[in-house]
Formats: C-alpha cells, sequence, structure tokens
C-alpha cells in the first residue's frame, strides 16, 4: 500500500470481514465514527500513527515495512499502464 486511500479501503475490508460498525471501532479506540469513516473512504488528508495503530489493533492488524526495489511489483506496473 502506498497511500492513506489505499491503507483506508483495507482497513475498511477488515472491519466488515470481522462484522464490527464503524462505531465499534470507533469506540474502541478513541475516534469518532466520522474520522473511521472518513478514513475507510480515503478523505483524510493525514491520520497520526498513534490513531492508526490503534485502529489496526483493534482490527488484529499490525504494520510491516518491506524494503521497495527499483523493478516495481505487479500492481505498480498495472497502476503505471492504467490496468486493472
Amino acid at each position: 500500500m502506498r497511500t492513506l486511500q489505499e491503507l483506508g479501503e483495507a482497513v475498511a475490508a477488515r472491519r466488515k470481514a470481522r462484522h464490527l460498525t464503524q462505531e465499534e471501532v470507533a469506540r474502541q479506540s478513541g475516534l469518532t465514527r466520522e474520522l473511521v469513516a472518513r478514513f475507510e473512504r480515503g478523505r483524510v488528508a493525514e491520520l497520526g500513527a498513534r490513531k492508526l495503530l490503534s485502529v489496526l489493533a483493534i482490527l488484529g492488524l499490525e504494520m510491516t515495512f518491506v524494503e521497495t526495489g527499483t523493478s516495481g511489483s505487479l500492481d505498480e506496473l498495472r497502476r503505471e499502464r492504467g490496468g486493472a
């Protein structure tokens, strides 16, 4: 993932898979439901690290850092070419 929008979409998919509402995630993470909804839709310019880590923990997710090479991933190549 390279953008907050992609991250928000992944969070939304995970939340739905775990049968949680935005309100439940918001309450457990100390955020507002509106902020969770905006994050999931990619409508936030920035989300602090503590807030992000809190949401991820509730959903049973963690961040992993991967060094990227110069060749790019298949997804990156598809995006560059305008494909799916």
